[in-house]
């Protein structure tokens, strides 16, 4: 499942193509939404952002369209004369001054009003969006500071979406890695230099992941995996998915191991357990 910077750089690419552009054509494929569509027509599109996983399309009367994904669900752009070429069923389509998007085979859509978003199921538990809500360091360290989540593994708190809206699988074993803290480390027993070293990493690789479609290796060791023929996405990443493999910057082989129910992936040289 896309984690939060590819739910970002999807919501960019649907944000180029529908911003600022007033709407000709609006379908629902949801029974109680399809009564709203016609509300749309004459509307603009003033803006497209990511919570989390969820995409937020906002319109000029303060409505906002939530949408999300899940493990299935794919907005697709073309031009509003030109069918997308699939089998998946429509579910929603915007269409703007002859531009359309089109989100297929997703069933969590639902119509907000702006003031009202903080109230949503799914949007009221998430912490802030860590490349949407402005998150700068300062704000980082008190977060990870408060109670509720200071004592916490840091290999199972990084994947709470109450944190940090967005950190996924690979991002958390790459920001670990990158702060070389294993996944035991808590944030409590860190000192005031490694506690500030954590949050400006989660912000850091995020930022990167986002701003490389997902790479979050450097590229020297990167360009060093391809030419030892390195699959390119093995090249992608520091230490995830290259249990085995030794690490780019010590040789100790990476491990991969089982925390919060999902694959954690480390260099015990890197990131040893005294810290």
């Amino acid at each position: 499942m896309p984690e939060g910077p590819e739910v970002r750089r999807a919501a960019d690419r649907l944000h180029e193509q529908l911003a600022g552009r007033q709407l000709e054509s609006v379908w629902f494929a949801f029974p109680d939404l399809a009564s709203e569509a016609d509300s749309l027509i004459g509307r603009r599109v003033t803006a497209v952002d990511s919570w989390g996983k969820a995409l937020l399309t906002r319109f000029d009367d303060d409505r906002v369209l939530y949408s999300h994904n899940q493990l299935y669900g794919v907005w697709k752009l073309h031009d509003a004369e030109r069918e997308p070429d699939t089998e998946r069923s429509l579910r929603v389509r915007l269409t703007a001054e002859g531009r359309s998007a089109s989100l297929y085979s997703a069933s969590d859509v639902s119509l907000w009003s702006a003031e009202r978003l903080d109230e949503h199921p799914f949007l009221a538990r998430l912490g802030p969006d860590l490349l949407t809500h402005s998150v700068t360091l300062e704000k980082a360290v008190v977060r990870l500071g408060e109670a509720r989540f200071a004592r916490r593994s840091l290999g199972g708190l990084l994947l709470d979406q109450t944190l940090f809206a967005g950190i996924g699988n690979y991002l958390r074993s790459e920001i670990l890695f990158f702060a070389g803290l294993p996944p035991r480390a808590r944030f409590v027993d860190l000192g005031e230099a490694r506690q500030r070293q954590l949050a400006r990493t989660i912000l850091e690789v995020t930022r990167q992941a986002y701003e490389q479609a997902g790479v979050t290796n450097r590229h020297d060791w990167a360009s060093a995996a391809r030419r030892r023929g390195e699959s390119p996405r093995l090249c992608r990443f520091a230490v995830f998915e290259r249990n085995g493999l030794p690490c780019h910057a010590c040789g100790t082989v990476v491990e991969r191991e089982m925390v919060a129910s999902r694959r954690l992936y480390s260099c015990p040289g890197c990131q040893p357990d005294v810290f």
